[in-house]
């Protein structure tokens, strides 16, 4: 819409008009699930903040006074809605640093969170403010720091704008955000910065491809070639962490193989939070039809995998249904 446009439609809102609502604040949806997904970690709670924050703008829709951007009253909303969450259901990561209630976010649907051309400060997600590790980060994080940390550095607010959000100080904003930011870096892997480019890498769809075909010949050997001595399995929401290639290729074996093997799997190739993943089918022994199992979201440094995360595809999460894919084939 056109700002003409825009301002007879919040004129139109105001009033109680719920189709221009809809209008206004239906295309900004998305990327108040992705900043909202930021804040929690969850791709479930996220949605659900969403639905939380439309209905709260809804209702306070005459306190739109047009000194800022719709957008930006939106995510102020959202910010406080996730703030107002966090304080009610308190979470923090396990001793061994396990984020459990953690979700990915497919890029399908990355793709459609940049903010309409016609604002100002549209932009794409980038992969560094949503992989899972800043996301596993982030969640260190107290939810004021946290807050501050999104307002400022993923969306690019000043200080001013994320005071005035948080009922807080220009002062307090940014001691805030000097003290996010040496939190953050102390959860970051390492060498963050050389494995996170802006896009998938030829480097990555090569090692994708490598462990899909080594999975679907249940060759371990291969498996255990592709990852790092010190690479490591999760399966969120168990707690569990298995350190070490040699401890995960062990557990894989039993499933892959053997008398305890699931049956036959058929993987595709896929993309979540800008990280490459296979989406797990497996045809147990009798079954005709290849099934939804889990999909695995590979994190890959140095032509090697570093870190696997897995998701069981179930009734609470339907992860394939958000990939857009079959539950079987």
């Amino acid at each position: 819409m056109t700002s003409t446009q825009i301002s007879h439609a919040v004129t139109t809102a105001r009033t109680g008009d719920q189709a221009a609502f809809a209008a206004l604040a239906e295309p900004h949806r998305r990327e108040l699930h992705v900043h909202c997904y930021r804040m929690l970690g969850s791709f479930t709670d996220a949605e659900d903040m969403v639905q939380e924050t439309l209905l709260r703008a809804w209702r306070r829709r005459e306190t739109y006074e047009g000194r800022s951007t719709f957008r930006a009253w939106l995510y102020r909303i959202a910010t406080n809605v996730c703030l107002d969450h966090l304080e009610r259901h308190p979470r923090r990561p396990g001793g061994d640093g396990e984020v459990t209630w953690l979700q990915p976010f497919p890029d399908r649907l990355l793709e459609q969170a940049a903010p309409p051309d016609a604002e100002p400060d549209a932009a794409v997600v980038a992969r560094e403010t949503i992989e899972l590790a800043f996301l596993v980060a982030v969640q260190h994080l107290p939810p004021r720091q946290r807050a501050v940390l999104m307002l400022r550095d993923v969306l690019g607010w000043s200080a001013a704008q994320t005071a005035a959000v948080l009922g807080s100080s220009v002062a307090s904003v940014n001691s805030a955000l000097q003290r996010a930011r040496a939190t953050l870096r102390e959860h970051l892997p390492r060498r963050r910065s050389e494995w996170s480019p802006a896009g998938p890498t030829a480097q990555e769809r090569t090692v994708l491809q490598r462990f899909v075909e080594a999975c679907e010949r249940a060759d371990t050997d291969a498996l255990a070639e592709l990852m790092r001595e010190d690479a490591v399995f999760a399966m969120p929401p168990q707690p569990e962490i298995i350190r070490g290639r040699d401890a995960v290729i062990e557990l894989w074996s039993s499933a892959l193989a053997g008398p305890t093997a699931f049956g036959e799997f058929l993987l595709v190739p896929v993309w979540l939070n800008h990280q490459p993943a296979a989406a797990n089918y497996v045809r147990r022994p009798g079954e005709e039809r290849f099934r939804a199992l889990a999909v695995d979201v590979l994190r890959v440094e140095d032509g090697v995998i570093t870190e696997v995360l897995s998701w069981e595809h179930t009734d609470e999460f339907p992860v394939f249904d958000l990939l857009g894919l079959p539950t079987s084939r």
